[in-house]
């Protein structure tokens, strides 16, 4: 039977509409599979476990849906500074914040990184004492970390923040403890008098102790908290005299995709992601994170600022070309970086 005039036309109709759909469906095609977005991550070593969950997170939001990330690790300095001799990089973390000032200087962060209620930082932790399991020698003090025959294992203040922050831990306990600039500064002398190996990252002198090198670590909490997560046998100590530590973070203004680096930052900020990083071992930095009040609060509690900050602190203790660390490490034959 022939198709009528009307049957004709309704058919073109419905192949013309066909055809567009089809169309349509191999544009959107075709958008899907170019609108994913890769954010460069550089961090210092001891975040890495806490951001495999993060990013997982993230990804499964909005904002973070069609976000890939590429990831680098290392002590903090070295990431710095590879950032800043051209390691491409959105959003950076590092231990401590000379490592941003130096970008900030570099004009690849913005100077006003560090406004906000967190003044920029995304986690917090003390330095601790990690011992072996049930604390064979009985180390409750800073001076028995100088005692004959301690074998001690922190990093290289001058590639590593951990090890920046161990060296102003034990500086300011001595003040804390009564003792002047000038003890304070020989207990230093003595202390890496025992330390008998010094990695490039906090990441790495973890692994030298857990393999069985020395008898006491100098690290972050949360460092001493991940090893024991991974069965390790070990134990750790928050001494009444210690430094809190504040990790900086910041998206970079050399980033191509500024708005998808701001949104993970902010999601950093969330109560979502301060409850991973205190899973983690970390302290966040907002109130009511769930886990936040297991965190024990040493009784001599002291920060960076007890010193003049962190720009007095580099240039005293960690200039390499002339400086209190500086003339330590010398003093025993050890490279500074």
């Amino acid at each position: 039977m022939e198709a009528t005039e009307g049957e004709r036309r309704m058919k073109k109709r419905w192949m013309a509409a066909a055809g567009l759909l089809v169309s349509m469906g191999l544009v959107a095609g075709c958008g899907g599979s170019s609108d994913k977005t890769e954010l460069s991550l550089v961090a210092y070593s001891t975040p890495q476990e806490a951001y495999k969950q993060i990013i997982g997170d993230f990804q499964k939001t909005d904002a973070g849906k069609d976000v890939e990330f590429s990831e680098s690790y290392g002590g903090s300095g070295d990431q710095s500074r590879a950032v800043e001799g051209g390691l491409a990089a959105d959003v950076v973390e590092f231990s401590l914040e000379p490592d941003m000032t130096r970008l900030v200087e570099a004009d690849m962060v913005d100077e006003d990184w560090n406004t906000g209620p967190e003044k920029g930082m995304i986690t917090d932790s003390v330095v601790v004492w990690v011992v072996r399991e049930g604390n064979p020698l009985g180390i409750d003090s800073w001076d028995d970390l100088t005692q004959d025959g301690v074998e001690v294992i922190t990093p290289n203040p001058f590639t590593s923040g951990g090890a920046r922050w161990n060296v102003m831990a034990a500086y300011g306990a001595q003040l804390e403890q009564g003792k002047t600039e000038e003890e304070a500064t020989q207990y230093l002398a003595d202390l890496f008098d025992n330390v008998v190996v010094q990695d490039d990252s906090a990441r790495k002198s973890l692994q030298t102790f857990t393999g069985g090198k020395g008898d006491v670590l100098l690290a972050y909490e949360n460092e001493a908290i991940f090893a024991q997560q991974q069965g390790e046998d070990l134990e750790y100590i928050v001494p009444d005299e210690t430094i809190l530590i504040e990790n900086p973070v910041a998206i970079t203004s050399t980033s191509e995709h500024p708005e998808e680096a701001q949104a993970f930052l902010d999601y950093l900020r969330t109560e979502e992601a301060q409850e991973a990083f205190v899973k983690n071992g970390y302290r966040p930095t907002r109130d009511g994170v769930p886990g936040a009040e297991d965190f024990p609060t040493p009784s001599a509690l002291f920060d960076i600022t007890e010193f003049g900050g962190w720009s007095d602190v580099s240039s005293t203790f960690f200039d390499p070309d002339g400086s209190v660390m500086a003339d330590i490490e010398q003093g025993i034959g050890v490279s500074l970086g």
